[in-house]
């Protein structure tokens, strides 16, 4: 809560953010690493996956759940979009804890008439938001003043997040670096949303392009000028205030521009930040590649199964096995700034094309090394086969017979490139 005095400087706070990015010393190796995963789903009529269901009913019927044999959180997006969020565990383990737990949530559901659809963006058009709370109810207020690609985003859309450790002393800056460089070949082959308002947009990902439609000083790229705990920190100290929360039930929107930065140095009539207000704003940035002490990989549509887990094995491999460096960096280099041609074109790109073949074929020959399960590995050499190497993403399955003539609708039209 704001505090009536100035008690934070800029480079207090700074050197905060800088901390939070770094995380705690690694312990020492022992060849393993920890990686952990985050899926997202659309709940929908079993019947008619279109139709939203009630809230109450969704709460329902997961309320006996937890906690799940495979130690995942279940919990709720603003449009009732159901999250499975694993622990940490070593190597690839939590494909294996995550996929059990998303079979006893289905199991769960379906008497219920419930279902899930795992897609970036809901094809049929946005959703009411359910989930009523301040947080949300502040942050809708603050997209709103922008235009409506806020409340999409809130309400319509849905991810697989993956979260990478930072591993031995050394490796954090190589990774972070590296995270960004193949993030535009991710997000390109695992583009699954092409529609919305029941026609094609022309984005593989609209997803990723309602993204590019909002706040860019929060959703954009950190721009790499800098080791990533400082370059982090400048980001985070120069994007705009998203609320200031007065208590637990009062969150006020901040309509006008007023950077972290800035409530610092100026304050704001409700007062200047403290080290509280600080953290939680971090909780409203949300880059492709997001450093909380461990790596967010936020650019990768939602996936049906089996296909999140090729999503999973590969971003891992790429990122985390030195061994593979040379030739990650060689196929992805080229293509790092690409992230609007990955969300309009995902693989039929050529250049994001030949760096997903690339990386992909790389990652496939250490998977089994990696601790990687059978289930993992053959959705992994499936997905390189059907649409890696025939430029193709998930997304091209759903425009089917249509993408020819998609044509871009006004949410195709008006969005920019994230530079």
């Amino acid at each position: 809560m704001p505090s009536p005095e100035p008690v934070l400087t800029e480079l207090e706070a700074h050197r905060a953010v800088a901390d939070a990015a770094r995380g705690p010393a690694a312990p020492a190796s022992n060849g393993t690493h920890r990686v952990g995963v985050e899926l997202e789903w659309l709940a929908g009529r079993l019947d008619d996956p279109s139709r939203p269901v009630p809230f109450d009913a969704l709460q329902a019927a997961t309320a006996s759940l937890e906690p799940l044999s495979g130690g995942s959180r279940i919990s709720f997006e603003p449009g009732g979009q159901v999250e499975l969020s694993s622990p940490a565990l070593d190597g690839l383990a939590a494909c294996t804890s995550i996929g059990r737990d998303t079979a006893t949530l289905r199991a769960a559901l379906e008497p219920a008439g419930i279902g899930l659809t795992a897609v970036g963006l809901d094809p049929s058009g946005e959703r009411d938001r359910v989930v009523r709370n301040a947080r949300y109810d502040a942050m809708e207020a603050f997209f709103d003043a922008d235009g409506d690609a806020g409340r999409t985003m809130m309400r319509s859309t849905a991810a697989v997040q993956v979260n990478l450790d930072y591993g031995p002393d050394g490796e954090r800056e190589r990774r972070w670096q590296l995270a960004h460089d193949v993030g535009p070949v991710l997000a390109a082959a695992f583009a699954n949303s092409p529609w919305s308002r029941g026609e094609p947009t022309g984005w593989r990902s609209a997803r990723l392009a309602v993204w590019f439609g909002i706040d860019p000083g929060r959703s954009a790229p950190v721009p790499r000028t800098g080791a990533c705990p400082d370059a982090w920190a400048t980001y985070a100290l120069d994007a705009r205030v998203m609320m200031v929360r007065r208590s637990t039930d009062e969150h006020v929107p901040v309509l006008d521009d007023l950077g972290f930065r800035t409530w610092i140095t100026d304050g704001h009539p409700l007062g200047w930040p403290t080290r509280d207000d600080l953290d939680y704003h971090l909780t409203t940035l949300f880059p492709p590649v997001r450093p909380r002490g461990w790596l967010e990989l936020r650019m990768i549509d939602a996936l049906p199964d089996p296909w999140w887990r090729a999503a999973v094995a590969v971003s891992d491999a790429v990122i985390t096995d030195p061994e593979l460096d040379a030739a990650v960096r060689a196929a992805s280099g080229p293509v790092s700034s690409l992230w609007r041609e990955a969300a309009h074109d995902g693989l039929s790109h050529p250049a994001l094309g030949r760096a997903a073949r690339g990386c992909f074929h790389a990652a496939r020959d250490v998977l089994s090394s990696r601790g990687a399960d059978r289930a993992t590995i053959d959705a992994t050499e499936e997905f390189i086969d059907r649409y890696v190497d025939r430029s193709r993403c998930p997304a091209d399955d759903r425009l089917g017979a249509e993408r020819n003539g998609a044509t871009q609708n006004a949410l195709g039209a008006r969005v920019p490139a994230w530079t």
